[in-house]
């Protein structure tokens, strides 16, 4: 395991989580970082992604406006600030670092995965 994600937790639908990717080693600062998502019996999906330098960001449709990805690389730590939790968002929450400067929805784009975090969100 390279990367150290938390912050997961079980929250009311309506509320909001912040989730933390850690690089321990302190090698993604030039590395586009993403988020993805499994729930049980699916497939992992994409979530969000971000550029090294936070210049360009990107969504999956289901998370957009609700979501925000960023970074603090001072801190080698991406953040996901999920808002307006629904239901449908539970899964086991995972980052990844790409092995490009920039953000990719492919699961290919990315070497280095952290463990996940698991997101309960009740009704």
């Amino acid at each position: 395991v390279q990367l150290q994600a938390s912050g997961g937790g079980l929250v009311q639908a309506g509320g909001s989580l912040r989730l933390s990717c850690v690089d321990p080693r302190r090698t993604f600062n030039n590395n586009g970082v993403g988020w993805f998502r499994q729930a049980p019996g699916k497939e992992r999906e994409f979530v969000a992604g971000i550029s090294w330098n936070s210049a360009s960001t990107i969504y999956a449709d289901s998370v957009k406006g609700r979501f925000i990805i960023s970074r603090d690389n001072t801190k080698n730590t991406v953040y996901l600030q999920m808002n307006s939790l629904k239901p449908e968002d539970t899964a086991a929450y995972y980052c990844a670092a790409a092995r490009s400067s920039y953000g990719s929805r492919s699961l290919d784009a990315y070497r280095y995965w952290g463990q996940g975090t698991l997101v309960t969100v009740s009704s």
